[in-house]
């Protein structure tokens, strides 16, 4: 037997490749699938399975894909009402893969057709579940993103969640191996670990959902307490892995469009297209197209897109390193955004040489930044999530997190100079790109973000907490 996790960081996702005996099954795929065959035919294995937890809110699975070219059908548990052919389980029916089994618990509340598949040995011994969405390390699943779906509120699904976890998981021996769909950074949980395997003992220790003296009303409560808003694109998720999508070669193909300085510009203005800059924010500061939207390659980048685009049918045309255009295109369908139509030959220098319209933004270092604030009462506004601000922030800050940006549009100055700033110098840039193009520019980027701040010396809030974030 063998079990391999196949974690994206950017997206904080876990996919499964499990075999035995020459067979293999997948576990929520990611939407490019040849990985996952390579795997196989490394180990002279066919492909007999493809489990899905649940239908995926924040990224696009791979399991019609991986289906067609494999010829393995698509497994849901209870509930699940795909748009295509798939088998539907009933709760605790079992198949066989080589000497192994896996056994389905239906397991509801997060969504009511979510899923655990618990993998029983060739001995018959519990060794492992596949808990989705379900049970995270340090958290479970966010019972508020089926609820039109369901007609229930989430106060409901998360009554529901917190009796599938006490009748079909802690009943589990302590020494189950617990693989869950995500880690730390994804926004389907508000506490998960960074850490991407446990045990079902280990979440009985210190996984605060998971309390032996916790009452279902306490449950509900603590797991719906502090929920932000979910990504504008997450129903669109949903529904594409219900219904179903084009596959990625031709999202890919399409995609990969040279176009020259001059085609890139009339394809701009014909199409609407939103012009994505992927490049480091280093490189965005010194020069960019008018009005591009800056969202790095080297961040959180499928997420962040998912968030701030949100309309997932939207055109996009890109800016990229080169060698990097396949990436850009193939992480954007992981989350749905099959419609670039393009990328931009030559990169940013191309653009420049034709002697095309530029654009940069201010940006300061920390030290120069301390300088301003020590001299004059200045508007600043820092972008991180509420978490992270109120474990430590400047004295005065605005709270203006880059998630919901576009609400707080109303309180930066129109005139008067103000600065931005995060964790990192990441999210500050994708702010500032934002807010440049709704035409506000008299802003400055603070370079390095709160890291830098604080080595600068300048005051900050007491921390309570600390939220570890990179960007």
């Amino acid at each position: 037997m063998r079990i391999e996790q196949i974690y994206t960081g950017c997206l904080a996702q876990g996919a499964y490749y499990i075999e035995s005996e020459g067979e293999a099954a997948i576990i929520d795929p990611l939407r490019e699938v040849q990985p996952y065959m390579d795997r196989a035919g490394n180990d002279n294995a066919t492909i007999k399975y493809i489990f899905e937890t649940h239908f995926h809110a924040d990224f696009v699975s791979g399991h019609l894909t991986l289906s067609r070219k494999t010829g393995a059908p698509i497994i849901f548990g209870p509930n699940a009402n795909p748009s295509f052919d798939a088998t539907i389980a009933k709760d605790g029916q079992e198949f066989k893969l080589g000497e192994i089994t896996i056994v389905v618990l239906h397991t509801p509340g997060h969504t009511m057709e979510s899923t655990t598949y618990l993998l029983r040995d060739k001995n018959g011994k519990d060794h492992a579940i596949f808990s989705g969405d379900t049970l995270f390390l340090g958290d479970v699943g966010r019972p508020d993103l089926a609820q039109k779906s369901a007609d229930m509120t989430q106060e409901d699904l998360a009554g529901i969640l917190y009796d599938s976890l006490r009748e079909k998981i802690l009943p589990l021996a302590d020494d189950v191996i617990v693989y869950p769909a995500h880690g730390a950074g994804s926004a389907c949980g508000k506490n998960l670990s960074k850490e991407t395997v446990g045990t079902i003992g280990g979440q009985k220790q210190t996984n605060y959902a998971l309390r032996e003296d916790m009452t279902k009303e306490e449950f509900i409560k603590e797991v719906t307490d502090g929920l932000l808003p979910p990504p504008q694109y997450f129903p669109l998720n949903v529904k594409m892995n219900r219904e179903g999508y084009e596959d990625i070669d031709t999202i890919v193909k399409r995609g990969t469009h040279a176009l020259n300085p001059a085609e890139f510009e009339v394809a701009v203005n014909e199409t609407g297209a939103v012009v994505l800059d992927v490049r480091h924010q280093n490189e965005f500061v010194k020069g960019h197209i008018p009005r591009s939207i800056f969202i790095g390659l080297d961040g959180g980048f499928a997420p962040w897109v998912g968030a701030l685009i949100g309309d997932v049918e939207q055109p996009i045309l890109l800016v990229t390193p080169e060698g990097r255009e396949e990436e850009a295109i193939t992480r954007l369908s992981r989350v749905g955004f099959d419609n670039t139509l393009g990328y931009l030959k030559g990169g940013f220098s191309a653009w420049k040489e034709a002697g095309k319209e530029i654009d940069s933004l201010s940006s300061i270092p920390a030290g120069e930044f301390k300088q301003r604030l020590d001299a004059e009462d200045i508007p600043v506004f820092d972008v991180r999530k509420p978490g992270e601000y109120e474990s430590s922030h400047i004295d005065n800050a605005s709270l203006t997190p880059l998630d919901f940006l576009n609400d707080h549009l109303a309180e930066f100055p129109e005139e008067e100079s103000f600065y931005l700033h995060c964790a990192g110098g990441y999210r500050s840039v994708i702010a500032a790109s934002i807010l440049k193009s709704r035409g506000i520019h008299n802003l400055v980027d603070v370079a390095g973000g709160f890291k830098a701040i604080k080595e600068a010396g300048i005051p900050v809030t007491d921390e309570a907490c600390p939220t570890k974030l990179k960007n």
